[in-house]
Order: structure tokens, then sequence, then C-alpha cells
């Protein structure tokens, strides 16, 4: 771990030469591919070349290529042999992605990015003793392809747990056979069984469901909190979600002061980003990882047809689309989230949202960041905690004003609903100077509709979609309503 942190001084001190040669180093190993071929990167010698050679893209303009490779043909996007794919569940859409990756994504990528992220820890905890006892992992599961078994398919994390070596895996918990369980309900309560049992001294997953088997873990022992059950708890490092409207739900499972918080961005396309220190705001990119980054301006961006820039053009403080090239064969690849940088010396981001989970429809550009920042206020001025929320458009008919609906489950109900109201609705104006501009004297806006959803709707609903655990996820914004028209019929039934 310490000869690890010297190399990461490296590229925190050196990040624009440390990625022009990754960039290299990635499109000659895959200038005989048939991508490469394609678009002859034999050619590329910089940056410029690769922009002016290789077109941006987004999964429907991969995705042919994808299914060739799921069907058994190689050496199309990456030249080493590919058999996994990480399944991607997107937004509101029922179609999956499957994301490509390779044998040196899994080892110099998501492995290497899991080792980092303990080198950071052992860097700021010096006395940690998190090693002497088991670290429990909440993943998803795996499935061979139905189309050919000799590619198999599933959530990131259950495809890293399946590649897992043998001495990661024997200080883990649970074992590989709970862990893909695909039955998601089932495999909490083997955990659970399994874990009580043990000393576990951290914790690693997304926090709506790490969340859910805490809870298990108290109600099936009786504990008024976790460190009854591990008192060596010492780590939670987590991703996925925003852990904002989780941070307080967990420091009331974990009442310990110095307990460590870290957060990681590793999503399906790459392990990208790691919280470095306790205090940071933001993430630290790593640019060593296998991983090339480019970026689109938000306030440029067309898709496929928007202009990219190189990482030492980026701005703090401005919302990014970001485009990257990977070590699986995603060559400038727009993954649909969004960044800002918080430091660019070292480089290091925060997730603000996606480029396709917004509202704008009515000029409010409402993003994401936004949303967790207002949330989190209304819930510091009503005494709430928020468990799951979404929001969508409300659109009126004739003269009237449209609005923003919500669908809120709380794990703790404000003093005052309307007080709830009308806090998110003052923070949003505050946050967003388009949405107080829509809300001036209710000319496009009125003030939003909350709905208190009733307990475990949002459960439910993922367990219709088959959504269950893993790193599915509701998602928190939509410029359309298909649904929030799906959980407002689910509350209305429930409630015959």
């Amino acid at each position: 771990m310490r000869r690890r942190y010297g190399k990461i001084e490296r590229f925190m001190l050196n990040p624009h030469q440390v990625q022009e040669e990754l960039l290299l180093k990635l499109v000659k190993k895959a200038a005989n591919t048939e991508w490469g071929k394609r678009h002859n990167f034999k050619s590329i010698s910089s940056f410029s070349d690769f922009q002016n050679s290789a077109p941006l893209q987004n999964y429907e303009s991969l995705k042919d290529d994808i299914d060739r490779i799921r069907l058994g043909e190689q050496n199309i996007l990456w030249p080493t042999e590919i058999k996994w794919f990480a399944k991607s569940s997107g937004t509101t859409s029922s179609k999956s992605k499957f994301l490509p990756v390779s044998l040196e994504a899994i080892e110099q990528n998501h492995f290497k990015g899991g080792r980092d992220l303990l080198a950071f820890y052992c860097n700021e905890i010096h006395e940690t003793t998190m090693f002497s006892g088991y670290s429990l992992k909440l993943g998803g599961s795996t499935t061979p392809n139905s189309s050919n078994h000799e590619t198999y398919y599933g959530d990131l994390s259950a495809v890293l747990i399946e590649n897992l070596p043998f001495w990661v895996e024997m200080r883990s918990t649970p074992n590989q056979a709970i862990a893909l369980m695909e039955e998601w309900e089932s495999k909490i309560e083997k955990i659970v069984d399994r874990a009580i049992k043990q000393n576990v001294t951290s914790l690693f997953g997304v926090p709506s469901w790490m969340l859910v088997l805490c809870r298990r873990v108290l109600e099936k022992t009786g504990a008024d909190n976790l460190l009854e059950v591990w008192p060596n708890l010492e780590l939670y490092a987590h991703g996925g979600v925003s852990f904002t409207p989780y941070r307080k739900q967990f420091e009331e499972l974990i009442p310990k002061d110095d307990f460590v918080y870290l957060e990681t961005y590793n999503a399906s396309e790459g392990f990208f980003a790691i919280q470095d220190t306790v205090e940071s705001q933001g993430m630290l990119l790593m640019l060593d990882n296998g991983i090339f980054y480019e970026f689109i301006p938000m306030s440029e961006y067309k898709g496929i047809e928007s202009r990219t820039i190189p990482l030492h053009e980026v701005q703090p403080d401005v919302n990014y689309a970001m485009v990257i090239t990977t070590n699986a064969g995603l060559w400038r690849y727009i993954i649909g989230d969004t960044v800002k940088f918080t430091s660019t010396a070292p480089y290091r981001i925060e997730i603000t949202g996606r480029t396709k989970l917004f509202i704008n429809a009515f000029g409010e550009e409402l993003i994401i960041d936004n949303a967790e920042k207002a949330i989190k206020q209304a819930c510091v001025r009503t005494g709430a905690e928020v468990k799951e929320y979404t929001a969508a458009p409300y659109y009126m008919e004739g003269q009237d004003s449209g609005a923003h609906e919500w669908i809120v489950e709380f794990s703790k109900r404000p003093s005052n609903l309307e007080d709830f109201e009308t806090v998110l609705d003052d923070s949003l104006r505050e946050l967003n100077s388009d949405y107080e501009a829509k809300r001036h004297k209710n000319m496009a806006l009125k003030a939003p509709i909350v709905h208190e959803a009733k307990p475990e709707l949002f459960h439910q609903w993922l367990k219709q979609k088959g959504k269950l655990g893993g790193q599915h996820k509701v998602p928190r914004l939509a410029n359309d309503r298909v649904l929030i028209e799906e959980l407002l019929r689910l509350q209305r039934d429930t409630h015959l």
C-alpha cells in the first residue's frame, strides 16, 4: 500500500502526462481490433488525433458491436477475450445495458480501485485493525447469458465477486454462494444470519440497500445499534447514490465519533474516483487505472455531436458530462453522469447528476445536485429523514401554471409536511436561478406538490420491476411522468 501511494502521488503531481501516456497505450493495444482498424488507430499519436479519428459514442451507437461480443465474437472493441458483461438497469427504461468487462478492467481498474481505497484509508488511519475482521460486501447477482453460455452478465458487484482472488474471499462475508443469490429478500436473511456471528470491521455497498440490511441486523439481534453487534466496525465505503439523505440514519446506527465514511465512484463502466481523505471535498479522479477522461460542458451538451475538452481545460464548479475511454473497449463513451470539479490540483470531482436525469419541462434546468441539497435543507429545518424520493413535472391545462410533483418516503416524518414543502421550494429557489425565475409570482411554476409515500412504496415498485438489490436504485428526477404515474397508481391501489 505504501508503494502504491507513491504512484498515486505521481499522477497527482503529473496528471496530464499520466493521462496522455495512458491514452496512447490504450490506442496502441487496440490498433489491430476491428474498431481500431475502422478508426485508423495506428495513425494516432496525440489527443487531437484521437478526437479527429474516433467519434463520440453512447450505448445505442455501440450496441450492435456489444451484441456481437455477447454472442461470442472477439477482437471487435478490445483485443483480449471478453466474457463478462456488467448489466446496468438504466433509469426509467426497462431495457438493460450490457457493458463489456475485460480481464484488464477487472484487474487494473476495479480491483486496483479497491486496493487504492484501502491505501487511502490506511494512509489516513494508521492504527486500523480492519484487517483482523471481515468486510461485509453487499452486491447483486450474476446469470449465464442465455444466448451464449460462454459469456456471462450480472450486476457489476456480482461480476467482481465472481472474480475475486481467494485471499479476498477469505476475509469477506458472506460467502460467494450467498452473495450471488438472485432472490434478494432471501439473500438478506442469509447474509444477516451469517454476519451477526462474525467480527465485521467494514461495510461496502449502496447506502439504500445497506440500510435495509443493517436494520434487519438490529431486528434479528435486538441490539440498539450496530456497535453492539460488531464492536470493531470502523469503515463504511459507499457509492451508487448520494449519501446525503442517508448520513444521519447511519450515524444513528453507528454511534461512533471516529467512524469513517468514504465515498467511491464505481460504476458499471469503470472505477473512476475515491474520496482520498476524510476531510476532502469531492473524490480524487484516478488517472492511472486504465481510463482516459474527456469532458463536455453541460451548457454545450449535444449528445454524441458534442465538443469535448481534455482534463487540463476543466474549471471548478462547472457542470460537465463525463466521457471515458477504457481498457474494456468503450471508446469516447458518454456514460450519462454529470460531475463538477471541487479541485483541479489535484483533480477531485463530485457527482452532480445525469445528462438525462433532470427536470427541464419549464426551462428550470433542475439537476439532481439541486434536489439533493434542497431535500437535505428541508430535513434539517423540519427534523425529517428521507428514505427515498422522486420528482417529475406536473402539467396544468389552460392558463394555469405547472409545478414539480414529488413523492417522498420518510423514515422520520417532518414535524409539519407543509413546512417541508416550503423549505424545499425556498431552497430550490436559492440553488437554481432558473427555477427561481420560473417561480416568480407563480408565472410558470407553482409551489411543489409533495405526496407522502406509504411505507415501502419504492421497495414495492423495485420489486415489481425485478430490480431489488445490487446497484438498482430509484431515479430521483425525470423529465416525464412515466415513473411518477406508476408510483401514484401503486400508492392508490395499495390503499384500496
